[in-house]
């Protein structure tokens, strides 16, 4: 199976915490990155080192965890880990990595009082490999659930997917972790995983929401527990020679995968980023051409991720 550890210089590990239903997921560089945020509810860290703008020319690393805001201190575990192999910023008197980190908030399925650490960081880093990547309920996908607009008893779990597709002598992979508070489709537009009806068949949210059909108590709890409790988080990497400002391109194209596969996708509930990472040595710049493809590539391969986050394994 072709995921994103097709890209060279891609390794993924997972920590997993099945008890407390949680864990964190940790893609390994070192490689030029940036981010596209869509989401209205992120919780992340160290996203501003990704802007073209910034001083540091790359990132170490970048942590997908659950465990909501608090699931952000895995990433100094990551940090240690990177520090003990001499990987960083060189600011002189030390090396300082750059772990780039986004959550989904997954603590009302499992245990709140156990989310992802430093600890946890470090098994991630431990696990990393360059192979094929596990997919479905593990790491930063453990805790993942989608189609919650009608409320948690009629949700599905989501997870972790991945794919990669090549174009133009390049690879593009796509890691995505899904916790979305809408409905995951087909490529026909079939709800394929997502809120459930009474009858166990799909209740179709959106459609429901767009005809004011959700119940006014159903619509009272997403207005006061909707904010921050789901997210869809992904990373595309390639091995195209691309800047930061060719990857800011990359990720806002391969974003429009989430939109195919997510309905409705960058709610208000949802803390969306799409962050892209090239792995080769040197950024030089490609035509507009190549770039388009690339961003075709992403986006397909990011929506292909998205349904196997909620097919394999189930």
């Amino acid at each position: 199976m072709a995921g994103i550890t097709a890209v060279p210089g891609i390794r993924v590990g997972h920590a997993t915490d099945r008890e407390a239903r949680t864990g964190c997921t940790v893609v390994l560089g070192p490689f030029r990155a940036a981010c596209d945020v869509r989401g209205l509810a992120t919780g992340t860290r160290e996203i501003e080192a990704l802007s073209p703008l910034h001083l540091v020319p790359r990132a170490d690393a970048i942590l997908l965890t659950g465990g909501s805001a608090f699931g952000l201190a895995a990433a100094d575990g990551v940090m240690t880990w990177l520090e003990e192999r001499g990987q960083g910023f060189d600011t002189g008197a030390a090396r300082v990595p750059i772990v780039p980190a986004a959550v989904i908030y997954d603590l009302a399925v499992g245990r709140a009082d156990r989310r992802p650490d430093a600890a946890m960081g470090r098994a991630a880093c431990d696990a990393a490999a360059s192979g094929e990547v596990a997919e479905g309920q593990v790491g930063a996908g453990t805790g993942a659930t989608v189609g919650k607009l009608r409320g948690m008893a009629h949700a599905m779990p989501g997870g972790v997917g991945t794919w990669a597709l090549t174009g133009e002598g390049y690879t593009v992979g796509a890691l995505v972790v899904v916790n979305a508070a809408g409905d995951v489709v087909d490529d026909e537009g079939r709800i394929i995983a997502g809120a459930r009806a009474d009858d166990g068949g799909f209740y179709d949210a959106a459609r429901a929401l767009a005809r004011g059909g959700l119940d006014p108590a159903t619509l009272e709890r997403l207005g006061a527990n909707g904010p921050g409790t789901n997210t869809t988080l992904a990373v595309v990497a390639t091995d195209a020679p691309l800047s930061r400002t060719g990857l800011e391109t990359l990720a806002r194209a391969a974003a429009t995968g989430m939109a195919r596969r997510i309905v409705p996708v960058h709610t208000p509930f949802d803390g969306d980023v799409t962050f892209a990472v090239s792995t080769a040595p040197e950024a030089v710049d490609l035509p507009s051409s190549v770039l388009l493809v690339l961003g075709i590539l992403g986006a397909e391969a990011l929506a292909r991720a998205i349904e196997r986050a909620v097919t394999v394994g189930r």
